[in-house]
């Protein structure tokens, strides 16, 4: 039987272990939440919604610290990071409290004859599958809008974030959401399939990898359900022109290291121009060089472990295959301690290169050296993901060329670490379907309903 449990990463720490629920267990989950639904939700309690989802906000800045300390327990990463995942939730859901009533109000049509207006309603019951990189963070992206909205939420947490979960469920009963408004359902995944299939769910959201994707994906295909699915990133970071490189350097770092290098738009693939690549390697991997693991609870650490004993040996076979197939490192051994993985940059990684295409999901990076504008964009795409990207240059218009020819979701000009509840989050190509965040998250899981008369 699957069993959820914080492992500290960084201690080895076990906590309280929790078995999967039964079914019977999961079909009182569903069925509250689809009798909520039925009985409940409906579009003249946004207010009502708006002032809980408030109250969310505020109890999750109240308690930041005591999230984070915990965040830190199940994953690994730095506390104040952890302590700031959090605070961003807080603006998440306070961002879809705030401009709830503008998002729901009635969109009037043009109609040639009579009058025509979309009304905005819920669809019922949303079940959410996530990860483990950004435990609040990524439920409050998903939860936020949809209980805005008036979806109930269903959220089958990380294996091993049951505590984080846990503590968030219990916040938002606190703040007034009916039980059957939202539910964390400790499920495997054989009676994930089965909630999939359940004509009581309606739609369903998954951050996680390319395989989770396409299994959850073709599923919610085949039992005509929509999905929203935010998997992997292999984001560039392309440098055209600078006239500071230090602090170029210094946005290059924090975009690879943050989140222990397992963030999904963490930049990964550095791709620099010829002019500028020894100067910009050079000072970059003596940054990274310098960047030791730490422990995560400790103020000033920088880098904490990996989320596991697999995460690190994933991670360390893959710097070894890219070695092995040419590449060479220009910091770092490649070589895990336990759950301690040590910056690493590679270059001279060849097309032939199984590096070239894939996803690091730790604090290793790539450096690629390019002749112009044109193979920067070349090998930008040169990836089967299309999540983020990065462009620093001094020329505006050069910047607006190379974001329009890049095959992504987003693309940051000169900035990084520059995320906001008010801006959309999602990719395309291998890196998935949808949009969270900004007015474009709460349309996903929306009934755009057309009401006309004459």
């Amino acid at each position: 039987m699957k069993t959820f449990q914080l492992i500290n990463p960084y201690t080895g720490e076990e906590g309280t272990a929790h078995p999967a629920a039964s079914d019977e267990v999961i079909e009182q989950i569903v069925a509250a939440a689809h009798s909520e639904y039925a009985g409940g939700t409906n579009r003249d309690q946004v207010k009502e919604r708006a002032a809980i989802v408030i109250r969310i906000a505020d109890l999750l800045a109240e308690r930041a610290a005591e999230f984070g300390e915990i965040i830190v327990r199940e994953m690994g990463k730095p506390l104040a990071q952890a302590v700031g995942e959090v605070e961003f939730s807080a603006d998440i859901f306070r961002y879809f409290a705030d401009n709830a009533e503008a998002f729901l109000a009635d969109e009037e049509i043009p109609a040639g004859a009579g009058t025509a207006w979309i009304r905005k309603s819920p669809i019922g019951p949303i079940l959410g599958i996530m990860p483990w990189n950004f435990p609040i963070y990524q439920i409050a992206r998903f939860a936020g809008p949809s209980i805005v909205l008036g979806n109930p939420v269903l959220v089958k947490p990380a294996q091993q974030c049951p505590e984080s979960s846990a503590m968030l469920e219990a916040l938002i009963h606190e703040a007034g959401l009916p039980i059957g408004g939202y539910q964390n359902v400790l499920a495997d995944n054989d009676q994930i399939a089965k909630l999939v299939e359940d004509p009581r769910i309606q739609g369903i959201s998954l951050t996680g990898s390319e395989r989770a994707g396409s299994i959850v994906g073709a599923a919610a295909g085949a039992n005509l359900k929509k999905s929203v699915l935010e998997l992997g990133g292999s984001d560039p970071f392309i440098l055209m022109s600078t006239d500071d490189m230090d602090a170029t350097v210094e946005a290059a770092v924090a975009a690879r290291i943050d989140n222990n290098g397992q963030a999904c738009n963490g930049a990964k693939r550095f791709v620099v121009l010829d002019s500028l690549y020894e100067e910009f390697a050079e000072k970059f991997s003596a940054a990274m060089g310098e960047i030791t693991v730490g422990d995560p609870m400790e103020e000033g650490t920088e880098l904490g472990p990996l989320c596991s004993v697999d995460a690190a040996k994933n991670l360390e076979e893959q710097v070894a295959e890219a070695v092995a197939a040419g590449a060479t490192l220009r910091v770092g051994t490649g070589k895990r301690d336990g759950t301690k993985f040590a910056p690493a940059v590679l270059e001279n990684i060849s097309p032939e290169n199984p590096a070239y295409r894939t996803e690091f999901f730790g604090p290793v990076a790539q450096l690629h050296r390019v002749s112009s504008e044109a193979e920067a964009i070349e090998l930008a795409n040169a990836t089967p993901f299309g999540l983020g990207s990065y462009v620093f240059t001094t020329d505006a218009d050069q910047a607006d060329r190379i974001a329009d020819g890049i095959d992504a979701g987003m693309v940051y000009i000169n900035e990084v670490g520059a995320d906001a509840p008010e801006l959309p989050f999602g990719g395309v190509k291998n890196s998935g379907t949808g949009r969270e965040l900004g007015s474009h998250g709460i349309d996903e899981f929306m009934n755009r309903k057309l009401v006309k008369r004459p």
